[in-house]
């Protein structure tokens, strides 16, 4: 037997994913994360598995990796102390920004402050022109006044971003080695490096960002390879990262390119909710991952997660291509209170992992959204994280009396106040982002996973006037999942400013022939892909009419590029154009500003072992339960997951009780389990 691991670490529980090659089998598990020790959550949870006779260490293939170290180093303000080097005139490049405010509505809102403040910008004399020539050379002088001001504000690396260095990185390069030779022990990172795009402020706030991050990163992927061995897996065995655009890349390159795993473990479980929701025939689809501590949401549309850039992450905003996923601070851990108004609230702050939810008797006082749940009797009659945890009722009512009392509620109703209004704020940030691009939510499906997602899926899905919902297999352990089914995947771009006419078809094929055969090293490197004419290539430009200040990305097809059909990529501008806006003018000069190149090369998907089929049409529940929904107390069946087989219908009010999570199935809901295992829920309340 070979076996493939996916692991994701959240704020609250270390998921495991592991896939038996031979036989199919797909074995889960949890166990509490300890804050400050994911490296060795990584091998006490292998150790563990290992001890179950679950796993042989040594039968290891494939180990990969969702990680949330680089987001939480931000979001905690724990990076490294930096120092930028800026082309002189060009000292507030991350203070201007683009001088635009975190929420448009709120006059009083206000951007975080950089992460490299004022005083640690330092002005170089040197000038690169548009077209690529030098104005002003950069000589060894200014680079030694730099490396002064560096150490005298006690940096600990360096970032380094000159003005047009997309266009020619040759001063950023003799920057970066003059600091390797004269501080080796100052890390540098080049902006080009890192993002080669043209302006300046996305191009060096990203770059900032990877700096900021490096040191953790790289700290804790050093460790990480240390616990894997210790753990008993072999040095032939994969170890890859999932990166934010939905890919995986080694985990030694990780570290050199660790903005790109900022959210890895948010996107795979969006890779594992676009392989779920592709078994259950849905391409498009809503997917809801509610954790200890948030809440994400993202969109898949015709099978393919929404990727875009400019996305923010702790309050920063990363300019690489990623899966679109947007946090908000309501999970099951998040704390209920009221505020100076008598207003009651739902987070962000959370009971994380230590002490958690007062249900789960480690200590916790603060009232949760998981307390609430425990309160109205939904998790009465099961576990949680594999058995490690009992809810304690108890401990949750004596949490949930303190927002009884001071509102003057009974306890069910304070209880049911406080799911009503995490699944408020939750309607609130999905109906913004499917605004924002666009889309009816009643074209599609919601798909609910992590701890706390099936607990309240239908509730949200009703809101949004969402019919159909999709409760995977293993739904606490999806990003885990996702991690083992995603690709290997890199994103390649060059900045070119060249009007779309007749004379652009040379440049074109020039410029996709050399990201193609970057895309192929790397391929050839990092995944040891013999021949990388296997892989799956895809092309776009980023376009705009001559004069527009933004552009848009327009997938265009290679057939175009190599036969020189100008033409045709000027019509799916146009076409992509009136598509995002209502409007085009085909008679307009047109102009491409960047080439993009996506390579994927599939990697070995585990076959997922079928359900078997049931002998009848109505499971049987394992109790009865009494349960304080709606406003009124009711009795409904309670089902436990592993007894469910294909064909099995379910009619809400219901519970079903499993190893990592609970599914609670409203009135008005009715479905059955398919093949695959996923639970598929039509809401009826309303024919």
């Amino acid at each position: 037997m070979t076996y493939r691991i996916g692991v994701d670490i959240g704020g609250t529980f270390v998921d495991f994913c592991v896939f038996d090659e031979e036989s199919g089998r797909l074995t889960t598990f949890k166990l509490l994360a300890t804050p400050g020790s994911p490296g060795q959550d990584v091998a006490g949870g292998l150790g563990a598995l290992a001890a179950q006779g679950t796993l042989d260490p040594a039968r290891v293939v494939h180990f990969a990796h969702g990680t949330t170290v680089g987001v939480n180093t931000l979001i905690q303000r724990r990076g490294a102390k930096l120092a930028l080097l800026c082309t002189e005139g060009f000292r507030d490049v991350l203070e201007l920004g683009r001088l635009d405010l975190p929420d448009i509505f709120n006059l009083f809102s206000e951007r975080p402050p950089s992460l490299i403040p004022r005083e640690r910008v330092v002005p170089v004399r040197e000038r690169i022109r548009a077209d690529g020539s030098v104005s002003v050379p950069l000589d060894a002088k200014a680079l030694k006044l730099a490396l002064d001001r560096a150490r005298s504000v006690g940096a600990e690396g360096v970032v380094v971003s000159f003005i047009n260095a997309y266009k020619n990185p040759q001063h950023e390069r003799v920057a970066k080695a003059f600091f390797g030779a004269e501080a080796p022990e100052l890390f540098t990172v080049c902006s080009t490096d890192v993002w080669p795009v043209i302006r300046e402020y996305e191009r060096t706030v990203t770059a900032v960002i990877h700096a900021y991050v490096y040191p953790a990163m790289r700290r804790y992927f050093d460790g990480l390879e240390g616990a894997l061995r210790s753990a008993g897996i072999g040095e032939g065995a994969s170890v890859v990262i999932t990166k934010v655009n939905g890919g995986v890349m080694g985990v030694r390159r990780a570290a050199d390119h660790c903005v790109w795993t900022l959210t890895s473990g948010p996107a795979s479980g969006v890779i594992g909710a676009a392989y779920v929701a592709g078994l259950a025939g849905a391409p498009n689809v809503l997917t809801l991952d509610v954790g200890g501590t948030s809440a994400d949401i993202a969109v898949i549309t015709d099978g393919e997660p929404m990727l875009g850039m400019g996305h923010h992450v702790g309050g920063y905003p990363i300019y690489v291509p990623a899966i679109m996923v947007s946090s908000i601070g309501c999970g099951g851990g998040s704390i209920a209170w009221v505020d100076d108004l008598g207003v009651l609230r739902v987070g962000p702050e959370s009971a994380g992992a230590e002490p958690g939810p007062a249900c789960y008797g480690r200590g916790g006082q603060h009232p949760t959204l998981t307390d609430a749940f425990a309160v109205c009797g939904f998790l009465a009659g099961g576990s949680l994280a594999y058995g490690a945890l009992a809810p304690r009722t108890d401990l949750a009512v004596g949490a949930i009396r303190t927002i009884a009392e001071p509102m003057g509620l009974d306890l069910y109703r304070a209880a049911e106040a406080i799911i009503n209004l995490a699944v408020s704020d939750m309607y609130l940030e999905s109906s913004k982002l499917l605004a924002r691009w666009g889309i009816d939510p009643r074209d599609l499906s919601l798909l609910a996973f992590g701890g706390a997602g099936p607990m309240v899926g239908c509730f949200l899905a009703r809101e949004l006037g969402i019919r159909r919902v999709i409760i995977p297999p293993f739904p606490g352990v999806l990003s885990a999942a996702g991690a083992v089914l995603a690709d290997l995947k890199s994103d390649f771009i060059r900045t070119v400013l060249i009007d779309l006419d007749g004379a652009a078809a040379g440049s074109l094929k020039a410029g996709f022939a050399e990201l193609k055969a970057a895309a192929f090293e790397w391929l050839r490197q990092e995944g040891g892909v013999a021949d990388a004419r296997t892989a799956d290539v895809r092309l776009s430009l980023d376009m705009r009419y001559t004069g527009q200040a933004y552009e848009i990305e327009v997938p265009i097809e290679e057939r175009w590029v190599e036969t020189g059909d100008v033409e045709a990529i000027r019509a799916a501008f146009h076409a992509r154009h009136e598509q995002v806006y209502g409007h085009s003018d085909p008679a307009a000069p047109v102009q491409a500003v960047n080439l993009r190149l996506v390579v994927v090369a599939p990697t070995p998907k585990p076959a997922l072992a079928e359900v078997e089929p049931a002998d009848s049409d109505e499971p049987e529940p394992f109790r009865l339960g009494k349960v304080f929904y709606a406003s009124a107390e009711q009795t409904m069946p309670f089902f436990k997951r592993q007894d469910l087989k294909a064909g099995h219908r379910l009619r809400g009010p219901a519970v079903v009780v499993e190893d990592d999570c609970t599914v609670c199935i409203p009135a008005g809901f009715e479905g059955t389990v398919d093949r695959w295992g996923n639970i598929i829920l039509e809401d009826r309340l309303d024919g």
